[in-house]
């Protein structure tokens, strides 16, 4: 029975590695042909898939968490054009959660290797020292999912590699998340 558990674990941590894969994939294509390059052109490309636009919304945010290569400000901005105030919120925030929660798991799975890889430097190994010393880490991290411009993407990461546990960080980003996002969405809708 155990070893039934083991085989699955890792079925669904090959699949998921795959799918980021996939998700990375077409994700820097269309980086690569330009349409991440403003906010226009983003529009354009999440507006071509029709009525999939707000799923494809939401992956995008989930991706660029996990593969932090856009600024989830720009699928802020979209979702709220695209989609008003409200539905550019929901797309934006179920999507940017989900990605943090993916890459908590994908640094609590694969180590801290793969964290220094994605951020190498004195960035790591500043905060490294904090978060293993620090008793007010999840404070400092519902704080920062709260405010604006936070560096979310590497503290999601590393927040993995933390003794932090899965329903605490997945607590702390439903509870922290949304504010941010809401303001992005309201703002950019034209409601404030």
């Amino acid at each position: 029975m155990m070893s039934w558990k083991i085989e699955w674990k890792k079925v669904i941590s090959a699949g998921l590695l795959l799918l980021c894969m996939a998700v990375f994939a077409v994700l820097l294509k269309a980086y690569l042909e330009g349409k991440f390059h403003s906010v226009d052109t983003l529009q354009s490309y999440v507006a071509g898939f029709g009525i999939l636009a707000p799923i494809i919304l939401t992956v995008i945010q989930a991706a660029q968490v996990v593969i932090p290569i856009l600024p989830g400000f720009f699928g802020c901005i979209v979702g709220a054009v695209l989609f008003g105030a409200m539905g550019g919120f929901w797309c934006n925030y179920i999507g940017i959660s989900a990605g943090s929660v993916i890459a908590f798991w994908l640094a609590r799975r694969y180590g801290a290797r793969l964290v220094e890889n994605m951020f190498p430097g004195a960035r790591y190994e500043k905060w490294s020292l904090w978060a293993g010393k620090s008793r007010f880490y999840s404070v400092i991290l519902f704080l920062g999912m709260v405010l604006p411009l936070f560096p979310d993407d590497f503290f999601c990461y590393f927040s993995g590699l933390t003794k932090m546990t899965a329903k605490k960080f997945t607590g702390i980003i439903i509870v922290g998340k949304p504010w941010c996002i809401l303001a992005y969405s309201l703002i950019f809708a034209g409601i404030i």
